[in-house]
């Protein structure tokens, strides 16, 4: 239920502070004084696009604000879902700037607009004008026959499986045309597989290739330093060998009686031996390393025909030439399982399908169990609101296919003269017989879908009268049921039968136009309905039937 409302600095309001009752209340004021600005604004809550135009003049944001009474347990899987602190009182706001910027908050919590709109649209519905259009769009009328029809698990259950199964006929398509494609670059992909086979690829060989042909082409260069460091190390005349020996044979000979000197004698001597040993390896490596300008064009051949590759391929590694051809490799083998694969994915396709076809034949019963029942309500509901002889008929049809609601096309097919055709309701209703039926879809669907607050903009339109009596009670019996209802309405008799009356009005100052809106007192209340009934001047005749119509619709 919406307890209060909260604007700032929007359009024509500059501060406006109201609080809302449960039951039926009325909204009243002359044309232009503001009820479509609060509706804006409160259509903000629900997700509607900002507009920095409807910030007031001077102020830098405007601000909406609305608190709700939650019902116990009703959205505590929406809160819990969403990672939002629960409260019985939640709170909606608006932020927008003069620079663009939009803030959304959920109890004081920044939340994205998809989200409040998601919160809001449960907690409020704004009926408007413009959606007595609605009744001529078959998407609209197949939702109210759902939720007659209180199917709405078993929908869920319909769209998941359906979405599956478009999934799957799109991944079936997909994997059909990448087998098409694979299939004219067969050869060429078996070329490429051959190829890089041929080469007989090693992981690493190229890091080890690239070495042995340095080495290769510096073979005498780096021969003729192994033999240069061998000879410093053992020439009998200047080999540092030799020298150590002596140095070593020195310390030696006056060891036994210099002690002092072991230690030293000992670092010497492994020293020695660790530079005799260096110089064997020096040696030997001497020995093995020879020109051979044959293994040289060999190892210059293999580089050159894994470069070749890697240009070819756009590839930087013998690595990634051995995931190439891993991978041409799967595609083979894929085209040889091909038929099997699609013949399984096209099995999966039609067991699904199936399944649909089964859930969607179990909506269509839900569906014309619940039109029958519809059917007579709506009849119940129309006859009493001046169309004694309304005839009201749900007709289901067959889709063409299956959709993302099953397979049936709805059409509301309406008479309001006796003995009439009935013809889609959209093509032979009036405004004023329009505003009846959707009024009565409304009070239909309200508690099946426990939308706590109905708004209603000006549902009276094309009616008066007696019929627009008939049409308040409606909505006064709504509000009975659970339902808080409020009516923007300049109709009399809509304004007399709420249990609160509230009226917006401007008031000029010298430098702008505000736009009001106050809870009118029992005294308020007859002079508002007095001057609905007879215009601005207040006749003490019109004053009397306002306080007759206002005693005549005490509950």
């Amino acid at each position: 239920m919406l307890q209060s409302l909260y604007i700032k600095d929007y359009a024509l309001i500059h501060q406006l502070q109201i609080s809302f009752e449960k039951g039926f209340s009325v909204i009243t004021g002359e044309t232009g004084a503001g009820k479509s600005i609060m509706l804006g604004a409160i259509g903000l809550l629900l997700g509607q696009r900002a507009d920095v135009k409807t910030i007031r003049k001077g102020a830098p944001k405007c601000i909406i604000e609305a608190r709700f009474l939650l019902e116990e347990g009703r959205l505590d899987s929406f809160f819990d879902e969403n990672e939002l602190e629960y409260d019985a009182e939640c709170i909606l706001r608006r932020e927008v700037s003069t620079t663009g910027k939009s803030r959304a908050f959920i109890n004081d919590t920044p939340v994205s607009l998809s989200l409040m709109k998601e919160l809001g649209e449960q907690l409020i519905d704004i009926h408007s004008q413009h959606q007595n259009l609605l009744l001529g769009k078959e998407d609209f009328q197949l939702e109210v026959l759902d939720i007659v029809a209180a199917d709405v698990e078993q929908l869920s259950t319909y769209r998941e499986k359906y979405k599956l199964w478009k999934r799957t006929v799109r991944a079936l398509k997909e994997l059909k045309e990448q087998i098409a494609r694979d299939k004219q670059d067969e050869d060429y992909v078996q070329f490429q597989l051959d190829q890089l086979e041929e080469a007989a690829l090693k992981d690493g060989e190229q890091e080890e290739l690239e070495l042995e042909a340095q080495t290769l082409s510096h073979a005498e260069d780096i021969k003729s330093g192994l033999f240069k460091a061998e000879q410093l190390l053992i020439s009998d005349e200047e080999g540092l060998l030799n020298d150590l020996r002596n140095c070593r044979n020195s310390l030696q000979n006056i060891l036994g009686v210099y002690p002092a000197i072991a230690e030293l004698y000992e670092r010497l001597d492994s020293s020695y031996i660790e530079l005799e040993d260096i110089a064997q390896e020096i040696e030997r490596q001497e020995e093995r390393l020879e020109f051979n300008p044959l293994r040289l064009e060999q190892v210059n051949n293999r580089l050159n025909l894994i470069y070749s590759l890697q240009q070819k391929h756009h590839v930087q590694s013998v690595a990634e030439l051995l995931e190439l051809q891993a991978t041409f490799r799967q595609r083979l083998n894929a085209l040889n399982h091909s038929e099997a694969d699609i013949e399984a994915m096209e099995k999966t396709c039609g067991s699904l399908y199936k399944e649909l076809v089964k859930q969607a034949s179990d909506l269509t019963k839900r569906r014309n169990k619940a039109a029958e029942q519809f059917e007579k309500q709506m009849i119940e509901m129309l006859i009493p609101q001046g169309l004694p002889h309304a005839c009201f008929k749900v007709l289901i049809s067959a889709s063409k296919e299956l959709t993302e609601t099953g397979a049936d096309s709805v059409s509301f097919l309406f008479s309001a003269n006796k003995n009439g055709t009935l013809q889609p309701i959209s093509q032979v209703a009036s405004g004023g017989e329009i505003s009846r039926v959707m009024l009565s879809v409304k009070a239909l669907i309200s508690g099946a879908v426990s939308l706590p607050t109905i708004i209603f903009d000006e549902i009276d339109t094309g009616v008066s009268g007696s019929i627009a009596d008939r049409m308040a009670l409606i909505m006064q019996e709504m509000g009975e049921k659970g339902r808080q209802v409020i009516s923007i309405t300049h109709l009399p008799q809509i304004a007399a039968r709420g249990n609160v009356h509230y009226k917006v009005y401007k008031q000029d100052t010298e430098t702008e136009t505000i736009s009001h809106i106050t809870r009118l007192d029992p005294k308020g209340r007859v002079e508002e309905i007095a001057h609905m009934l007879s215009g601005a001047s207040l006749t003490s005749e019109a004053l009397e039937n306002a306080r007759v119509l206002l005693e005549g619709n005490v509950s």
